[in-house]
């Protein structure tokens, strides 16, 4: 038998949303991304100007447009993605009752909402 304070995957996952939803809700997005983002945007300056050697006005523009040209890349696999079919990957459409309730199959995870 496991001991008293042993925690199911279930109950960690559980709690580890309440915790989550609760730091995001007292320190609010800005506080908890900012790391993430600046991360993000670290990796594209280095590879626009791995030592450093350009005007830092010049370090930007040319990080916003690599940043962009990634974007859009993105937005164009995702789109061939789309348009091919893509059986094995689709997401169930949702399902939406008239008071605006998402139903069975919306495909985020999460149980429906009761």
């Amino acid at each position: 038998m496991a001991p008293p304070t042993a925690q199911t995957t279930e109950n960690r996952r559980y709690w580890g949303r309440i915790g989550g939803l609760r730091a995001h809700a007292l320190h609010g997005p800005d506080v908890m991304l900012s790391a993430a983002r600046q991360g993000f945007r670290d990796r594209f300056t280095k590879l626009v100007d791995p030592e450093g050697l350009l005007d830092p006005v010049e370090r930007e523009v040319r990080t916003d447009r690599l940043q962009r040209a990634h974007m859009l890349e993105l937005a164009a696999k995702s789109a061939t993605a789309r348009r091919r079919g893509a059986p094995d990957k689709k997401i169930p459409p949702a399902s939406v009752s008239p008071g605006g309730i998402v139903a069975e199959g919306h495909g985020n995870g999460h149980p429906p909402i009761r």
